[in-house]
């Protein structure tokens, strides 16, 4: 197989259905993990790091992101390079720009946990306010400034695939609500953030689905 065949191969509408599955996989993944360790309290904010079941736990969770990351961003270029040429500027710019800043705050929270976890592996005392803080952060990173970004991701994954006749209007009101119930969600444990993987996973079935009947 040639150059120019191994591009077309990945750049077909089906590459980036088998990237947003494991992207929603993988995510659906971790906030599962997170939500089962987070604290009920904002005072247990510490508690996470004190257990070690619960720190293998994250560590799992944050082993696991950055592979979800990458899913999302052949999602995010397989996708852009079908709609692209039948969408304007303003779109395409927003879509590809809320993508990027989406992985961005997943990797930017799961580096402040990570960067926790390497200092209590070389037996670093940490404080229970340090331990309370970074959770606190990627809680916010992630759950708060992440959603939106999905949300906006959504909104205009939605709008594009209207404009281009590509999604049924039903998926695209379900990715309109999606988008609204990220927008006004509390932080990270809330069943709400499994809505994002949840939407991206439909997509990505529709589009196997239509290969496969136009096969």
């Amino acid at each position: 197989m040639n150059r120019t065949r191994v591009l077309a191969a990945i750049r077909r509408p089906e590459s980036a259905a088998v990237a947003g599955l494991v992207f929603a996989g993988i995510l659906g993944w971790v906030l599962a993990l997170l939500h089962n360790v987070a604290p009920e309290m904002p005072v247990d904010a510490a508690a996470w790091a004190a257990d070690e079941s619960r720190r293998s736990t994250v560590n799992l969770a944050l082993t696991l992101m950055p592979f979800a990351g990458i899913a999302f961003l052949w999602f995010i270029a397989v996708i852009r390079a079908h709609l692209g040429s039948r969408d304007d500027r303003f779109f395409e710019t927003v879509f590809l720009g809320s993508g990027l800043i989406f992985v961005a705050t997943m990797f930017t929270a799961a580096a402040a946990l990570k960067a926790v976890l390497l200092l209590d592996t070389t037996g670093t005392p940490l404080p229970p306010e340090m331990l309370a803080y970074a959770w606190a952060f990627a809680s916010v990173v992630l759950g708060v400034f992440g959603a939106k970004m999905a949300a906006v991701f959504t909104f205009t994954a939605a709008t594009a695939g209207l404009r281009a006749a590509n999604l049924p209007r039903w998926i695209a009101a379900l990715g309109y609500l999606t988008g609204l119930s990220l927008l006004f969600m509390p932080p990270l444990p809330d069943v709400a953030q499994f809505l994002f993987p949840g939407w991206v996973a439909l997509v990505s079935v529709l589009v196997l689905v239509r290969r496969r009947e136009q096969a």
